[in-house]
């Protein structure tokens, strides 16, 4: 029998965050983080972390699990996350994952073998394609893939498309869960007002002071490749001014939203709801009620 279980996605700065709790607040459910940069400690204002008080009102689980200097991959988040389902479940509590980073989510909805066999004739003969193309034209293909990537350099690039292009060859491996996929979303002006007003509230936090100790300390870090962080370090450098750096930063955010639903609307099977709607979230308790009922009908 399938594990059923719950998965909230979307882009930045949507309300996940608040969804998840109120979800595992109805549905005796514990929080499985979905977000690539929440794992790292001490990196709460720009990660959007949840909050003390939002991990008070719920079980969170992949929430500062490594140090800043650490690295942490899809293949981490998958093994990790398998290990806090089996142990959610096994205490009689609900698996709830919450997070945006698309490819963390679909490998292990879909049982991706990261480490899959592939030719690797076909691998080399892709990247050789690939080198052919301009800085410009690699950049361009991930934008219109909709493929999410940390930090967007050549080298990046080409082995985000290459996985890409390789991923359904893959050989997947039959998963145990039942996910309802509950994607948020609402009018693309609305979400980047959100944005912005998210990291003009970050600041007031202490962004500024978060992000220069990341940029005193470990400023080739994995962590501090992430959006949120390396948008502010020419202006620790003394190469931007700091006006110019949060606009580059909410720039960055805006665009990385647009992949972020790119990539849920296409490769993977989502149930979307507008956060604007009158009947939000009240929709989504009600859609839920019925997934567990049926659930509970075929057993």
């Amino acid at each position: 029998m399938k594990n059923k279980l719950i998965v909230v996605a979307g882009p930045t700065a949507v309300g996940k965050t608040a969804l998840g709790i109120e979800l595992a607040e109805r549905f005796n459910g514990e929080i499985i983080s979905g977000d690539s940069q929440q794992v790292y400690r001490q990196l709460n204002i720009g990660t959007a972390k949840a909050t003390p008080e939002e991990q008070a009102a719920a079980v969170h689980h992949l929430i500062d699990v490594r140090d800043v200097d650490e690295s942490y991959s899809a293949y981490d988040f998958v093994t990790e996350a398998q290990a806090a389902i089996t142990d959610i479940v096994s205490r009689g509590k609900l698996p709830i994952i919450v997070g945006g980073t698309g490819l963390y989510l679909q490998s292990l909805l879909e049982g991706y073998h990261l480490g899959g066999q592939v030719d690797q004739n076909q691998v080399l003969a892709c990247r050789s394609e690939l080198e052919q193309l301009s800085d410009q034209q690699l950049f361009e293909k991930i934008d219109s893939l909709g493929i999410e990537i940390k930090e967007i350099n050549r080298r990046r690039a080409i082995r985000a498309l290459e996985l890409y292009r390789f991923s359904d060859n893959l050989e997947n491996t039959e998963t145990c869960y039942e996910p309802f996929i509950i994607g948020l979303d609402d009018e693309r002006s609305l979400i980047y007002d959100r944005i912005n007003t998210r990291v003009d509230k970050m600041v007031e936090l202490g962004l500024l002071e978060e992000a220069e100790w990341l940029y005193d300390n470990f400023p080739e870090a994995q962590s501090a490749r992430g959006i949120g962080y390396k948008e502010l370090f020419p202006y620790f450098s003394g190469e931007q001014t700091l006006d110019d750096a949060l606009e580059k930063l909410k720039q960055n955010t805006r665009r990385f939203a647009k992949r972020q639903l790119t990539w849920f609307r296409n490769r993977m099977t989502v149930r979307f709801y507008q956060i604007s709607s009158p009947e939000y979230p009240e929709n989504v308790i009600q859609d839920l009620a019925i997934f567990f009922n049926e659930e509970e009908g075929e057993k």
